[in-house]
């Protein structure tokens, strides 16, 4: 009989979910793009001293990046984490959208709306573009209203981008619960191959016994005979 593998490894992998490759996520690459172009923007727009907005505005884009990455990470064991930093990194990249549009206010600059020549372009492109290597000849190029209305495009593409993924997420956590339920449902999973392995090494000694009694009864046939020719 070929042996089959046990059904043990099988269950506790299904524990651990797949994590997710961050990388090749639309928002995620979108926000490398915002951290990039807010250390930049800070640094020819801000002052040097003085001014908190400037760490508080490449904190915020940078928070808004690596809570994707620990969220994506920590999703492998837990849903619950992931979510919780997923949140956090919206809330961190609408922070970031509230500097760039302060800034555009305080300065007396033009906010590019619907209707604006410059906004269906730049809608567009900040769609259809999401690494750094395609803004980054910009960077220093952009003058501040360029550059900001471009950052608060990006920010509001990442926030509904993150929202409709947490949704998604979130039917994944009721259909399929965290990391207990998993543990909990490999656990039930283990033990009904137990009772189906012993039930069928029940079967098959079973099938022995009466194939040894037959063979038994055919020898003790053959003395018999042997026994009176």
């Amino acid at each position: 009989m070929e042996k089959q593998p046990a059904p043990t490894a099988q269950k506790i992998e299904s524990v651990m979910r797949k994590q997710t490759n961050w990388k090749n996520l639309w928002f995620y690459q979108k926000t490398v793009v915002l951290y990039q172009l807010t250390y930049v923007f800070t640094r020819r727009f801000l002052p040097g001293y003085g001014d908190r907005t400037v760490d508080q505005m490449v904190q915020a884009a940078r928070s808004g990046k690596q809570n994707i990455v620990e969220g994506s990470a920590d999703g492998v064991t837990s849903m619950e984490m992931e979510l919780k930093l997923l949140n956090v990194a919206r809330s961190s990249i609408q922070e970031l959208q509230e500097d760039y549009e302060d800034y555009l206010t305080a300065h007396h600059l033009t906010r590019w709306t619907q209707g604006h020549p410059r906004f269906d372009p730049m809608m567009r492109y900040c769609r259809t573009h999401n690494f750094t290597s395609d803004y980054e000849p910009y960077f220093v190029r952009w003058t501040d209203e360029e550059a900001a209305n471009i950052a608060i495009t990006l920010c509001r593409m990442v926030d509904r981008m993150l929202m409709t993924y947490q949704k998604k997420k979130e039917n994944e956590f009721v259909t399929e619960g965290g990391i207990r339920e998993r543990m909990t449902a490999a656990r039930l999973g283990f033990r009904t191959n137990q009772r189906e392995t012993i039930d069928q090494l029940s079967h098959e000694l079973d099938t022995l016994r009466q194939e040894n009694d037959v063979l038994k009864n055919r020898i003790r046939e053959i003395e018999t005979k042997g026994a009176f020719s």
